[in-house]
């Protein structure tokens, strides 16, 4: 596994660049999808034999009328020739967990990443890639992008041919799961499950609403069961839409409490108007999978990730604590740094 981080100022410059860039993939004669929209968008200074190193970016935008959470799944697929180690995720501040898998011959990145984009909002990575031989490269670079809750699967697939230009991506079919392997194991983790069906290309899992570690072929995929409890439904994403396994997993025991979460700091927004509405950000530690509270009152639009988390505040009034709540517990008050409402 893979995880990079930009350095902040250059990631603040470049996560502007992307927002701008966005509104193109939004954009539409009939206006935003109705619900949660994830939209795919490749774009960079692709290959040209016999220059070896170039770059692309690929950018993920929240384009409907509502926000995109969870779990996202991206692809990156590339022509024999042509060849990365990984991508520098462009994003800050860090709501979010972003990890990714380069495989073996370097033409195929699979990431993951975890937060909430209201509408508007995007993210990108940037791909270092190069070209190997004496043969200009040749063929198509395939980005994909899947999301359970996603309502329009038309722009999950972006597809740019080398020499040529962007080309028409059809819209993949829809998966169907036919079978599970394993329908039970210990509430840490750690078991292989393999579920078997068809059109599960570039597809993840998710055990409720965690996604597993794991690959996918166009008819099973094989992961390991994250942590959890109870019984959870098993469910393929892929970018034409989503299926779930014929039967739940269940979970034996009591799965290990992580630390309780930690808040130093809200930002610089440390007051708000009485009816809501103030963005801010909480930064600590162990915030991953976080809900948001002021004065007890959940956030709107929370995304977090290990250090930091975005919220809007609810209505209130007078000062409050600002916390944040995990499967660890609730993060202590800082009284040193709390929200206040004005009239």
């Amino acid at each position: 596994m893979i995880i990079k981080l930009a350095k902040a100022g250059l990631a603040a410059a470049l996560a502007l660049t992307s927002l701008s860039a966005a509104g193109a993939t939004t954009a539409s004669a009939a206006g935003p999808v109705q619900g949660p929209d994830l939209a795919v968008s490749q774009s960079g200074n692709y290959p040209i034999f016999p220059i070896d190193n170039t770059n692309m970016s690929v950018t993920w935008s929240s384009a409907g009328t509502a926000d995109v959470t969870g779990a996202t799944h991206l692809t990156v697929e590339l022509p024999p020739g042509v060849t990365t180690d990984g991508a520098l995720m462009y994003s800050v501040p860090p709501d979010f967990t972003f990890t990714q898998t380069v495989s073996a011959d370097r033409r195929r990145l699979e990431a993951t990443f975890v937060g909430t984009r209201r509408p508007g909002r995007s993210d990108f990575m940037k791909l270092q890639l190069g070209t190997h031989g004496t043969v200009r490269p040749s063929g198509t670079i395939r980005v994909t992008a899947s999301n359970r809750d996603d309502a329009d699967l038309s722009d999950n697939v972006t597809s740019y041919a080398i020499g040529v230009g962007p080309i028409a991506s059809a819209t993949p079919a829809a998966p169907a799961v036919t079978a599970i392997d394993t329908t039970a194991g210990p509430a840490a983790g750690g078991t292989a499950v393999t579920v078997t069906g068809t059109a599960l290309d570039n597809g993840f899992v998710l055990f409720g609403d965690r996604p597993a570690t794991g690959s996918c072929t166009s008819t099973s995929c094989t992961v390991t069961a994250p942590a959890g409890a109870g019984s959870l439904p098993v469910t393929v994403v892929t970018p034409g839409g989503h299926a779930d396994a014929p039967a739940p997993f269940g979970y034996l025991g009591t799965p290990p409490v992580p630390a309780a979460p930690v808040v130093t700091s809200i930002g610089t927004a440390t007051g708000g108007p009485a009816a809501g509405g103030t963005g801010l950000t909480v930064f600590g530690s162990g915030l991953t999978y976080g809900t948001v509270a002021f004065g007890g009152v959940p956030a709107t639009h929370v995304s977090c990730g290990p250090t930091a988390c975005t919220a809007v505040s609810p209505a209130g009034t007078g000062t409050v604590d600002v916390t944040v709540t995990t499967p660890g517990g609730t993060s202590a008050p800082v009284t040193a740094d709390r929200f206040t409402y004005t009239a």
